[in-house]
C-alpha cells in the first residue's frame, strides 16, 4: 500500500515520499524500510532515531531522523487503525456446524455462524452477523445482541444479557456462581443461591479465563465500553462504569461499584461494598479497602495517594540506616541524661 494511501485513510499529514510503498507494520525496533511504526512517548525517541523503519506515524516530525512522517493528533490510536489496513483476523463463514446443538426454541440472527460442538440453550436469542467459535455454550434464557463473538471455550450461563458488539475471547465465563456462602450454628457452610443475572452493555471487550459473577440478588453490570483483561475476577453484584480498564488479575470483590474511566492497572484487589468514583487511577498490585474520590491517583496496600506513596517507597530502603541514626540519638540522648543527674546530684548549690 502506498504511503499517501495510508496517509488519507487515517487522516495524516504526510512528509516523506508519497510512493514509498508500505508492506506492514512492526515497532520501533523490529521494523524495516518498508515498514510503518509509531512513536507515541518522548521517552522512546533514542530508539526512533535507530529505527529502520521507512515511514513513522508521530505527534511532531523529528530532527535529524531520515524517514517519512505521518503527523498524526494521536499517534498510538492511528497505529491501531493502520494494523486493520494490513490485517483481518479469519471470520468463519455464515452457517451451523453439524456437530453443534441448538434448541428449536432458540432463535438466531442472520449471518450467524455456529461452530463445532457449540451448544445453545432453549429460549437463547442472538441477533444478526454472530461468530461462535467451536465448543461455546450458552445456557437457556440468554439474550445478546448484534456482532457478538464468543471464542471456544466461551460459557454465558442462563438468562444473562449480552449487548451489541460484545466480544469474549478464549474462556470466559459469564454468569457463573457469585462466591456466596452463609455460616451455620454447625460451622459448616450453606451456598446461598446466586438468582441474579449478569448485564454486559454494548461494546465491551473480556479478555482470556476472566469471570463476570452472578449477582445472589439483583445483577453485576459491566457497562458500555469497558475493557476487561485476562484473568480479571468480578464478583457478584459489581457494576463495572463506562469506558473502565481493568487490566490483569484485577479482583473486585462482590458488590464493588466502579464509575466511569476507572483505570486498575495489573492485580490490583478492591475490597467490597465500596465506590471507586470516577476518572480514577490505581496503580498495580495496590489494594483499595475504602471509597476512593473521583480524579484520585492512588497506591500501595492499603492504598492511597501515589505522590505520597511514591515518596514513602523512596525511604523504605532507607529505613535501616534511619533506625541506626535514632538508636545512636537515643544512646547520646540517654549518655547526657545520666552526666546531666550525676552532675545535678553532686552539686550542693543546686
Amino acid at each position: 500500500m502506498k504511503l499517501k494511501e495510508i496517509a488519507e485513510r487515517l487522516g495524516c499529514r504526510l512528509l516523506g515520499d508519497p510512493e514509498l510503498e508500505i508492506r506492514g507494520v512492526a515497532g520501533i525496533e523490529q521494523a524495516g524500510p518498508q515498514h510503518l511504526t509509531f512513536l507515541s512517548n518522548p521517552k522512546y525517541a533514542p530508539k526512533a532515531r535507530k529505527t529502520k523503519a521507512g515511514a513513522m506515524l508521530v505527534s511532531a516530525p523529528i530532527a535529524g531522523l531520515e524517514v517519512a512522517f505521518l503527523v498524526s493528533r494521536n499517534p498510538y490510536y492511528d497505529f491501531a487503525r493502520a494494523l486493520e489496513l494490513f490485517y483481518q483476523p479469519p471470520r468463519p463463514a455464515a452457517g451451523i456446524h453439524p456437530t453443534a446443538v441448538i434448541s428449536e426454541t432458540a432463535i438466531l440472527g442472520p449471518e450467524a455462524s455456529v461452530g463445532a460442538y457449540s451448544v445453545i440453550g432453549d429460549g437463547v436469542v442472538i441477533g444478526a452477523r454472530a461468530v461462535i467459535h467451536p465448543h461455546v455454550v450458552i445456557y437457556p434464557g440468554v439474550r445478546i445482541g448484534d456482532d457478538f463473538t464468543a471464542h471456544s471455550n466461551v460459557v454465558v450461563r442462563e438468562y444473562c444479557q449480552i449487548g451489541h458488539r460484545v466480544t469474549l475471547q478464549n474462556g470466559v465465563v459469564v454468569g457463573g456462581d457469585g462466591f456466596g456462602f452463609a455460616k451455620t450454628e454447625a460451622g459448616t457452610h450453606y451456598k446461598i443461591l446466586q438468582s441474579g443475572i449478569v448485564v454486559i452493555e454494548d461494546d465491551v471487550e473480556i479478555q482470556s479465563n476472566s469471570s463476570v459473577d452472578r449477582a445472589s440478588i439483583g445483577e453485576t453490570r459491566v457497562k458500555r465500553g469497558a475493557r476487561i483483561d485476562s484473568l480479571v475476577q468480578i464478583g457478584h453484584g459489581c457494576e463495572v462504569g463506562e469506558d473502565n480498564i481493568l487490566c490483569a488479575q484485577v479482583g473486585l470483590a462482590g458488590s464493588t461499584v466502579l464509575g466511569k474511566n476507572v483505570l486498575l492497572a495489573g492485580q490490583v484487589g478492591v475490597s467490597g461494598h465500596l465506590t471507586i468514583h470516577d476518572n480514577v487511577v490505581v496503580y498495580a498490585q495496590s489494594g483499595v479497602g475504602g471509597d476512593v474520590p473521583a480524579g484520585s491517583v492512588i497506591s500501595g496496600s492499603p492504598a492511597f495517594e501515589a505522590k505520597q506513596w511514591l515518596r514513602a517507597v523512596t525511604a523504605y530502603p532507607k529505613l535501616p540506616e534511619l533506625l541506626k541514626s535514632v538508636r545512636e540519638l537515643e544512646r547520646k540522648v540517654k549518655q547526657l541524661e545520666q552526666v546531666h543527674s550525676s552532675s545535678t546530684h553532686g552539686n550542693p548549690n543546686t
